[in-house]
Order: structure tokens, then C-alpha cells, then sequence
């Protein structure tokens, strides 16, 4: 091991840059693979599980490893881009291993993985567990000083054993400072159970944005495995659109029976969607645009902009309407971008600044329509207005994309290695 380290902590590895010998960024770690050895010997770590940056999923052998130190891992250069396929005897340390419920071997006591250390063997370049870190008594949030321990590899028993209910506060720990995309991404490619027990563990906000981020058979999946009372509350927080994608691949029964658990407002926005066909601008949009009355200031526009909740093509511009200011509004007037917003002074009222030159969008309108009105007039986003003139909500750039690149996209990286290497 590189600079003369002689232990590390997987919570440290997650998420670690991964670098060839010139300085370029190959990836990043998301986890190791390490095989269970009989007799109580220390199992060896076999490689690591690196995410490139076409989100795909590739084993990086710990014999190409050169170093790992000051926050980073080294290579060799030579790298095989074949795509990680988990065997039966292998298991993840980060995604398998934390949170388990073992016993340690002198007082049978249980107690519950919080990390594991992984070291080099001297004079060789094969690697293996040496310590786990953990914490006394059964599962649960309060960690109080003095209940947790670090203990030999022999010293436990108990990691071959099926577990029912493995925690996963642990998990969650390690990969908190993920983009919501990116732990949706760690999910996927958990077991099921795995998966099941990192979801319950999430607050309802995060789980939602996850839920976002993930393929569509993922996310029926989770949410069939949730109470009813939590899965409505992950459907309130997530966005509209999205609650009503997920719901619309629901049997009508299950469907209609998480709309009546949901608040009535939550609810009747995401009704309102699933009366539209999928693949049209209602099918499509948002019903919760920044909407604002004409006789608003700049200021006011600004600060709506300035909300960290917003994705950048819901902050790019604000909708002028006449009240009421929530979906569907009164009279829709135009829209004013944020670039405009930023010319003006803050006391000028949004009103006088209108462009109200572009046409909007029918609900009815099909996809390939709405793709081809956001690429001749340069918009990252559109309002959807009925026949009244009432604003219905907005199609954003991120929906229509989810439409048209493949089903399989996030599996497979569609594109993106080309993009991030210039070609």
C-alpha cells in the first residue's frame, strides 16, 4: 500500500477518485469484492468495484492497484471495461457486510457491523480484511460513546449466515453526500433484499429523489415493499410528474389505493397528470412551475429562482399568470427568463418584463412536437396552457430526454463515455 499506509476503512474508499499513472480520472470506487474463506481466516479482497464515467459498473483487480493514499486509488493504466457481474462466491463489503447483526466469538454477544478494514499483506500485493468496527447491542439510530469497538476478523462469527432484516444505517452513512442519481445508481445493483433495506432506511425527501433517479421495474419494487403509509408520503415528496409515472405502472387497485392515503392537494396535481396520455406535454409536465402574479418585482422572481429544491430547468424562467398563482392559474401572460431577471432592476415588476411573443403548448401535444419546440427556440422549458389561457404546468428538458433515450439508458450508460471523452 502506497506512502506506508497498513490499514483502511471501506467508509473511506467509497466514493474515492480512481486514477491511471497520468493523472486521469478513470472513476470511481463504489464498493469492494471480497471472497469468504473457511476456518475462520481473514477473507481475501479480490478487487474493487469502480464506477466509470458512463455509470457503468466494472472489477478493478486489487493486483492492478499500485497505491492508495491521501484520498485516491492508483492503477496501472490497464483496465477492463467489461461490466461487473457479481459471482456466487463473492460478497460486497460496503453493500453486503455493513449493518449485519454478528456475534463475537468469546461472549456470543451480539453485536452490529459499522465499517470494515481492508490491508495489504507485506511483501505481497494481495489484500484482506483485518478489522471490523462495531457497535454493541442490536441496531438502531443512537450510538452512545463507549458502545462501539474495533476487533480482529477471527474475533466475530455469524457473516455467513442469512440475515432477515439487515440495518442499513451504515450504508446510507457512507454514501450520504451522493447526487441523488448516483446512489440510485449504488441501488440498482443491490440485491433486492439489499435494496429493500437502504430504501427503508432513507428519509422519505432522499428516497424520493432516488426514486426519481431509478429505473422504472426498481421503483415499483421499492415502493411495493413500503408500508402504504410511508409509500404515499415518498409519492407527496416526490415530483408530480414523476409520482405519476410511478403510479401509472401500478395495478388500478394499488394505484387508487395510495392516491386516497396521499393529501388531497398532492393527490388531485397527480390525478390531474394521469388523465393525460404519457407521451404528450400533459403526460409530461410539472404542475408545480414558479408561477407569479404580474404586479411582482424582480426580487421576488429572484428569490423563487434562488430555491435549492429547484432543478436548473425549473429556475430558468418564471411564468407570469393572473390569480390564482397555483396550477391551473388564471390568465397566463408569458414568461420571463432568469437571464432577463438579471438585467433589471430588483423594484421592476415582472409584468412590464413579459415575453409573451412564443406560443404555449396544448396539453394534447405530442412528444415529438414538444422536442422540436424546445430545440427551435432554444428553451430548456415550455408552459402547458389549455384552452382556457390557464396555465397547466411546464415540460422541462429532463422529462422530455427521459422519453427519448432508451429504456435501458441508466443501465448501460447510453452515450456518456462518448460525451465525457470529448468524442
Amino acid at each position: 500500500m502506497a506512502s506506508g499506509a497498513s490499514r483502511v476503512f471501506v467508509s473511506h474508499l467509497a466514493g474515492v477518485p480512481v486514477f491511471d499513472p497520468n493523472g486521469d480520472q478513470v472513476g470511481r470506487v463504489r464498493d469492494l469484492v471480497a471472497m469468504l474463506r473457511v476456518g475462520g481466516r481473514p477473507p481475501r479482497v479480490l478487487g474493487m468495484v469502480v464506477e466509470v464515467l458512463s455509470r457503468r459498473r466494472i472489477f478493478l483487480p486489487m493486483t492492478r492497484i499500485t497505491g492508495v493514499a491521501s484520498g485516491q486509488v492508483i492503477t496501472t493504466g490497464v483496465v477492463n471495461m467489461r461490466r461487473f457481474e457479481q459471482r456466487p462466491t463473492e460478497r460486497l463489503v460496503l453493500g453486503e457486510l455493513l449493518d449485519r447483526r454478528v456475534q463475537l466469538v468469546e461472549s456470543g454477544e451480539e453485536v452490529t457491523v459499522l465499517d470494515i478494514a481492508v490491508q495489504q499483506l507485506p511483501a505481497r500485493r494481495e489484500w484482506e480484511i483485518g478489522k471490523v468496527f462495531v457497535r454493541r447491542g442490536k441496531g438502531g439510530a443512537l450510538r452512545r460513546r463507549g458502545e462501539t469497538l474495533t476487533v480482529d476478523w477471527s474475533a466475530v462469527t455469524g457473516f455467513t449466515l442469512e440475515e432477515d432484516s439487515q440495518g442499513a444505517e451504515s450504508l446510507v452513512a457512507t454514501f450520504e453526500r451522493l447526487r441523488p442519481a448516483d446512489l440510485a445508481n449504488v441501488m440498482h445493483h443491490l440485491t433486492p433484499k439489499r435494496r429493500a433495506e437502504v430504501a427503508a432506511a432513507l428519509d422519505d425527501d432522499r428516497l424520493a429523489d432516488v426514486l426519481e433517479e431509478l429505473p422504472e421495474d426498481d421503483q415499483v419494487e421499492i415502493l411495493g415493499k413500503l408500508e402504504d403509509d410511508r409509500a404515499a408520503d415518498v409519492l407527496e415528496a416526490m415530483d408530480p410528474d414523476d409520482a405519476a409515472d410511478l403510479l401509472s405502472e401500478l395495478p388500478d387497485e394499488d394505484k387508487e389505493r395510495l392516491l386516497a392515503l396521499m393529501r388531497p392537494g398532492d393527490a388531485a396535481d397527480v390525478r390531474r397528470l394521469l388523465a393525460y396520455e404519457e407521451r404528450t406535454a400533459g403526460g409530461l409536465m410539472t404542475t408545480e412551475p414558479i408561477v407569479l402574479r404580474p404586479d411582482a418585482t424582480v426580487a421576488d422572481a429572484l428569490a423563487r429562482v434562488r430555491r435549492q429544491d429547484l432543478s436548473p430547468a425549473l429556475a430558468a424562467q418564471v411564468y407570469v399568470c393572473r390569480a390564482p398563482d397555483e396550477t391551473p392559474t388564471g390568465k397566463y401572460l408569458g414568461t420571463v427568463h432568469f437571464q432577463r431577471l438579471l438585467r433589471e432592476p430588483p423594484f421592476t415588476l415582472v409584468g412590464s418584463i413579459v415575453e409573451s411573443d412564443l406560443p404555449p403548448l396544448a396539453p394534447d401535444t405530442p412528444l415529438p412536437q414538444i422536442t422540436g419546440y424546445l430545440a427551435a427556440y432554444n428553451m430548456v422549458a415550455a408552459p402547458v396552457v389549455d384552452e382556457s389561457g390557464s396555465l397547466l404546468g411546464a415540460v422541462t428538458v429532463d422529462d422530455v430526454l427521459d422519453h427519448l433515450l432508451p429504456d435501458d439508458w441508466r443501465e448501460t450508460g447510453y452515450g456518456l463515455a462518448e460525451a465525457a471523452s470529448g468524442r
